[in-house]
C-alpha cells in the first residue's frame, strides 16, 4: 500500500464515518467497521485486545443487554461507535500525512525512499535513515561516539551476575 493509497482510503473512511454519525445504520457500521480495520491492519499491522480495549472501540457507555436494542438506542451506539472510529482513523490520517510516520504497509508513494529510488534520485543521506532524519546533515563523529558506547556497555555486561557464592540453603 502506498502513503497516497492510504491517505485516499482513510479520508473516505473519515467521511462515511461522518455520514454514519448523521444517518446511522447498524448494517452500514458494521461493513465500515470492517473496512476500516482491514485498512488500518494493512498500514499499521494487526492490534491485539489490550489496544483495542486501550482505543475503546465500539464499547457504548451505555450497552443494552438482555433484550434488542429499540431504534433510538441503535441510532446512539451507531453513532457513538462511528464516531470513536472515525477519531482513530483522524488520528492515523493525521500520522500519515502530516507527520510523515512510516507505516507498516508502506510500498511507496509520496515520503518514501522507493519511489525515489525508482526514478534514480536517491541522495546518500537518505539512505538507511529514519524517515523523519532523512534531511538532517550528518554528524561525523556519531559512528565513533556509537562504538566508544558499545564498548563501554560491553565492559559491563557481567553487572547482573552474582556477586558472591550463595550458600546451598539459600538456593531453592
Amino acid at each position: 500500500m502506498t502513503r497516497d493509497e492510504l491517505i485516499a482510503g482513510t479520508r473516505q473512511l473519515v467521511d462515511e464515518g461522518e455520514r454514519l454519525q448523521a444517518a446511522p445504520s447498524l448494517a452500514s457500521l458494521q461493513v465500515w467497521l470492517q473496512r476500516s480495520d482491514d485498512l488500518l491492519a494493512t498500514a499499521w499491522g494487526s492490534m491485539d485486545r489490550y489496544h483495542l480495549a486501550w482505543l475503546m472501540v465500539g464499547k457504548p457507555k451505555a450497552i443494552v443487554r438482555g433484550r434488542p436494542m429499540t431504534a433510538d438506542e441503535e441510532a446512539a451506539y451507531v453513532r457513538e461507535v462511528a464516531e470513536q472510529k472515525t477519531a482513530a482513523l483522524r488520528m492515523s490520517l493525521d500520522a500519515v500525512e502530516r507527520q510523515g510516520m512510516p507505516f507498516v504497509g508502506e510500498t511507496g508513494g509520496v515520503g518514501s525512499d522507493a519511489a525515489a529510488a525508482a526514478s534514480g534520485e536517491v541522495s546518500p543521506a537518505s539512505v538507511d535513515c529514519a524517515p523523519d532524519r532523512a534531511g538532517l546533515p550528518t554528524d561525523p563523529g556519531l559512528a565513533e561516539r556509537l562504538a566508544e558506547a558499545r564498548r563501554q556497555a560491553d565492559a559491563h555486561l557481567d553487572h547482573d551476575a552474582p556477586r558472591a557464592p550463595r550458600p546451598e540453603r539459600m538456593q531453592r
